[in-house]
């Protein structure tokens, strides 16, 4: 009669185990569907283990983009998640702590990974397990509620990247739409002068900028630039750029000036957060002259006479200070078939398979060998050389080129 009433308490007791089990597992799923927040389901995983499992020792590691953190834990310090962290991830399944374990884990009983694939999301330990009857049976359903609770946690971090990602793509879009409208399609031919251009963005949206002001049929200026950063702040910084340009180059006709009001302009937008490297050049054709500032920029190359010249005269990057300390303008007379070449350090930075540079050596090179070509064949050449150079190699950053002729 004895044994029959033990076997008969011990049923019910099981029943009420299942039971409790059931109503965890559908309260857990019901929040998972419910969209619960990640604070809330880590509660619930605590709550459950304390009130309804008797565990009084407890930490949850969960894995998240900056790396393994502490999400909940019960009489646990989470001071030591640093010493123990490398500890768990010795363990891919599931490990009831020994004593020859490190003497770190003696605080705890067992260890529950939870893994997607070959990868680990969380780590469960437990320790303090005051209820010992079907404790095999226990440790089960806690390792089930933990991977529900860590596949749960997991899918909220993908799909928060997922949306973080698809913010992101959606932002290069708009950058490079900016970008491709601030761009010149086409650019101008005449029997004074011609200009052509190449501009490959690094990852489809950059920070290079380049493009031409016309005054006149025998008047007009070039410039290129490289804006300091990527995304959507440099393609809207590129934008005030160039409306900055186009507005304060008609009010001051004098390069100096119109250098110094820029950088004012810039620096008043970015509180000197960015800067802009800046090549400008006005030339006119009738007078043959050209007037040129470099503002930081990579000296572009003026080839004239069977000669290479560095256009390396003017000051300091635009943006960086509120005021330019000094602006050095200089002149040159221009003689026939004078070719300007301008660019942005994308290019001389430019990397092949033996990790060699498109230095200024190879562009020398280039610029004497083909000055002599117009402004479309010359790029044409310099595409075909850079995509012989590189290989394999991709573009590690943004390349613009402007190349000018005189006729």
């Amino acid at each position: 009669m004895n044994r029959e009433l033990e076997l008969l308490e011990k049923l019910e007791k099981d029943l009420s185990l299942k039971k409790l089990q059931i109503k965890s597992l559908l309260t857990i799923t019901q929040a998972i569907n419910d969209n619960v927040s990640g604070e809330g389901l880590f509660n619930m995983y605590k709550s459950f283990l304390s009130w309804e499992m008797a565990i009084n020792k407890m930490a949850l590691f969960v894995i998240e983009d900056e790396g393994w953190h502490c999400a909940t834990s019960i009489g646990f310090d989470t001071v030591r998640q640093n010493e123990l962290i490398p500890l768990l991830l010795e363990h891919s399944r599931l490990h009831t702590i020994k004593e020859d374990d490190d003497m770190k884990m003696h605080d705890f009983d067992i260890v529950i990974p939870v893994f997607h694939k070959d990868t680990p999301i969380a780590y469960a330990i437990i320790g303090g397990i005051k209820e010992k009857e079907d404790l095999y049976n226990r440790i089960q359903f806690i390792t089930t509620i933990t991977n529900i609770i860590a596949v749960a946690i997991e899918n909220k971090r993908l799909f928060k990247r997922q949306l973080k990602q698809e913010r992101y793509n959606r932002e290069m879009e708009l950058a490079s739409d900016v970008q491709h409208m601030l761009i010149p399609e086409e650019m101008p031919k005449s029997k004074y002068f011609q200009l052509s251009s190449i501009y490959r963005p690094h990852f489809n949206v950059g920070g290079d900028y380049l493009d031409y002001i016309q005054f006149s049929e025998r008047k007009f200026a070039m410039c290129i630039a490289d804006i300091s950063g990527k995304g959507v702040a440099a393609a809207l910084l590129m934008a005030n750029f160039q409306a900055m340009i186009q507005s304060l180059i008609f009010q001051y006709r004098d390069l100096e000036t119109f250098v110094f009001a820029l950088n004012q302009s810039v620096h008043r937008i970015t509180k000197a957060d960015k800067f802009i490297t800046f090549f400008i050049a006005e030339i006119d054709t009738e007078k043959r002259t050209m007037k040129y500032i470099n503002a930081g920029h990579y000296p572009p190359l003026l080839y004239m006479d069977g000669k290479i010249r560095e256009l390396n005269q003017g000051c300091t990057v635009i943006g960086a200070f509120d005021k330019l300390p000094e602006i050095n303008e200089e002149i040159i007379e221009l003689s026939e078939d004078a070719l300007i070449l301008s660019f942005t350090d994308g290019l001389v930075e430019l990397q092949n398979d033996k990790m060699e540079y498109f230095g200024d050596e190879m562009i020398r090179n280039f610029v004497e060998l083909n000055g002599m070509d117009d402004p479309e064949t010359f790029n044409d050449k310099l595409i075909a050389e850079i995509d012989n150079f590189r290989g394999e190699q991709k573009f590690n950053d943004d390349i613009a080129v402007l190349t000018c002729k005189i006729f």
